[in-house]
């Protein structure tokens, strides 16, 4: 990792929150790439997801899904549970962070995206009596959105239909349906 990439994750701890939000932003947009240091951060930000500090917790979850499309050895399959419980947090500015990139998993390979809709799939039919649950089904579906506008693969697009279709409210189910126009 290069001096200028370690900085930023030092600078995550700044007392200045605009040094904090730059540095956030540099490495949020790092990831959206493939890099070479995924594994020289990648335990340090994983043990993120646990931390008692949300703002960490957010941040590892980011980081991680962005760093899933680093990891020739496919680590993130076995630590998505653990991203995924981010999605659940108690904090809810956090979990919707946590949500919003978890489709950045899916980029990594067909079974990191097969596990990302699996888990979308059975939180949007299973979920309804989760707090927010309306927004919970609309991250999930903007981010099915998000992965079929990267992949291009016509099942993606059928799955967020599919999902759509099961909304009772009709007020809802065109409120997802904007995603998609």
């Amino acid at each position: 990792m290069d001096s200028v990439t370690r900085s930023y994750f030092e600078n995550l701890e700044a007392k200045d929150k605009n040094v904090q939000f730059e540095a956030f932003n540099a490495i949020n947009a790092a990831v959206k790439e493939e890099v070479d240091w995924a594994y020289e951060v990648w335990d340090e930000i994983k043990e993120w997801l646990t931390d008692s500090d949300n703002h960490r917790r957010s941040r590892g979850a980011q980081f991680l899904a962005g760093l899933a499309k680093s990891d020739p050895e496919k680590r993130i399959l076995g630590d998505f549970p653990a991203l995924w419980e981010v999605t659940k947090d108690p904090k809810f500015v956090t979990a919707r962070h946590s949500l919003q990139s978890i489709w950045r998993v899916g980029l990594a390979g067909k079974e990191q995206k097969q596990q990302v809709i699996h888990h979308i799939v059975e939180r949007f039919q299973n979920g309804v009596h989760e707090k927010h649950y309306t927004l919970i089904r609309f991250d999930m579906i903007q981010g099915l959105k998000n992965l079929y506008d990267a992949l291009k693969e016509e099942e993606i697009k059928q799955i967020a239909m599919g999902l759509i279709e099961t909304e009772e409210d009709i007020k809802y189910r065109k409120k997802y349906m904007t995603v998609w126009k």
